[in-house]
């Protein structure tokens, strides 16, 4: 009895107060005021205890409901009252004040000294010199495009990592391209292809084409070389980057649901309208390293000689290698690879992937670095890092795992207002940023957030430069895996190099069995990104 007093005592309770709202009415009319609460909270009850999909709903009409409330706001809560300034995934709130704070030109200066645990095994620190180089311009830029491009592009350090239009909304584009196009760095357009958005504001742009070739594909799927040559020979698209795969969901593909497929995302991608959009998990241009190689000559051609090249969340280490071999072989080069870390980005993906799959960023630079130092072919090839990258500390140590430059996409979706609600694959962000629905849109001012997104990139660049010159270097690419320190399962300190083991220039061609990749070498083939024989270790 008292189980049951328990469960319905709420419902009872509104149903009570209905009773006495009519029955004080009698005496007193603006009683029926109190209807108002009572009668949908009673038609809820009615409606809980009918139903037959929730258990919790018809055993505790009402009250149950808190439960899904709290479910709701759980990230909020956790965000603004329960964490500390160290905790939160995937980022801490020390991670997003900072972005916050250099994209509202606040103060970034922190008192006290540092909050980490500086002896905890994630803990990482950077040598500095006795007598630092002298001041830097902070507009570090880098030269993409090798020997068989003849369009090369100054890029940027740090750049907006891919987020397609269809996953972040309009105004959302369109402040990220105008801040770009006012600090002079490129904007990844990520695989949904390039809209109105992108080009209204005049930012250079990365066109990134993935499995679906969106903007430049046929009526069945298929690459079309003539609407490629037609789009890309836009002058704001820069470069085009082949996406292989993504830190978030390697090896998975991906898919805009059809609710969010507009009439103007279905224009920019050539796809029907309010159907769901599919990016298959591999790409039907071609299936060999060989093969796409050929392929990367194709864009390079009908672009008009722009630099091309590849990004992909490492997977298999004789994948790599067999790319590297295919080069060799076929004479073909890549202008640059972006390395994507297993730490996730902006889409959403099945939690198996994004948790259990893909290289993290550091393991999978120190793998590429590897393969084209060991081949012979670095000085011809870029390396780009995108995974998890906020601060200028984040893209001085990928250069020191061996980048040229680093892209981020929450950092900058954050300089936007983003408040990591989690609600990025539901079409329901409140702060306007991943979302088609024009009424959240409203929200996000063009004008405003580009400002936000423009100063966030040039402080973080101003940090760079201190960083660099406490080093006593005079660019963020004199960075070594020497220069970056971690301990050693919390207890012992070490330079990363010894972490990621660094091998000697041209060792992989001419003695690889002295190398820790020797396995993956041999069954590495220019032909085929299946092994040619099991690896025994």
């Amino acid at each position: 009895m008292n189980s049951v007093f328990v469960r319905y005592s709420v419902f009872v309770a509104v149903l009570i107060g209905v009773g006495l709202s009519f029955a004080l009415a009698v005496f007193w009319l603006p009683a029926l005021w109190f209807l108002i609460l009572f009668l949908p909270l009673a038609a809820l009850g009615v409606a809980d205890t009918l139903q037959t999909h929730h258990t919790l709903w018809r055993n505790y009409p009402i009250i149950s409901r808190i439960r899904w409330l709290f479910d709701d706001l759980g990230p909020y809560l956790r965000n603004y009252i329960v964490e500390g300034d160290q905790e939160g995934r995937p980022f801490s709130r020390d991670q997003r004040a900072l972005v916050y704070a250099r994209a509202k030109g606040q103060e970034d200066a922190h008192p006290m000294g540092t909050e980490l645990d500086v002896y905890s095994q994630q803990y990482e620190w950077f040598s500095h010199s006795i007598k630092p180089s002298e001041p830097l311009d902070h507009n570090f830029r880098i030269d993409i495009g090798g020997p068989q491009c003849a369009r090369p592009y100054s890029a940027s350090i740090f750049n907006i990592s891919a987020m397609s239009f269809g996953s972040l909304g309009a105004r959302a584009i369109e402040a990220l391209n105008l801040g770009a196009a006012r600090g002079g760095f490129y904007h990844d357009t990520s695989e949904g292809g390039v809209s109105p958005y992108h080009v209204k504001r005049g930012g250079d742009l990365v066109w990134e084409l993935g499995s679906g070739y969106f903007g430049a594909r046929d009526a069945s799927g298929r690459f079309d070389p003539d609407r490629f040559a037609k789009r890309a020979d836009h002058e704001q698209i820069k470069m085009i980057e082949i996406k292989l795969s993504q830190g978030a969901k390697p090896g998975h593909g991906g898919m805009l649901p059809g609710r969010k497929v507009t009439p103007e995302i279905a224009e920019a991608r050539h796809v029907p309208v309010g159907v769901d959009c599919i990016s298959p998990a591999a790409h039907n241009a071609f299936s060999t390293p060989r093969e796409m190689l050929q392929f990367v000559a194709t864009l390079r051609d009908l672009s008009g000689g722009k630099p091309v090249g590849i990004k992909l969340c490492v997977g298999h280490p004789h994948e790599i290698f067999a790319i590297t071999k295919a080069m060799l072989d076929t004479g073909i080069l890549l202008d640059f690879i972006v390395v994507d870390g297993g730490e996730g980005g902006t889409g959403a993906a099945p939690l198996e992937l994004a948790n259990s799959f893909g290289a993290p960023l550091k393991d999978g630079l120190a793998l590429v670095r590897n393969a084209l130092i060991g081949t012979g072919l670095r000085g011809k090839i870029k390396l780009g890092a995108a995974g998890k990258v906020y601060s200028a500390a984040g893209i001085a140590a990928n250069c020191a795992m061996g980048a040229d430059w680093s892209n981020a996409a929450r950092a900058f979706m954050f300089s936007l207002g983003c408040v990591q609600s989690m609600k990025c694959h539901l079409d329901t962000c409140p702060t306007g940023i991943t979302t088609q629905d024009l009424g959240r849109q409203r929200g996000l001012v063009v004008e405003d957030k580009a400002e936000r997104v423009y100063r966030f990139h040039e402080k973080t660049l101003k940090a760079l430069a201190e960083i660099t010159r406490a080093a006593g270097l005079a660019h963020p690419v004199g960075f070594r895996s020497h220069h970056l320190h971690q301990h050693i399962l919390g207890k012992t300190s070490s330079e990363a190099g010894r972490a990621y083991p660094m091998i000697e220039e041209g060792c992989l061609l001419h003695e690889p069995e002295t190398t820790i990749y020797a396995p993956y070498w041999a069954q590495a083939d220019a032909d085929s990104f299946r092994p040619t024989q099991p690896v025994i270790m």
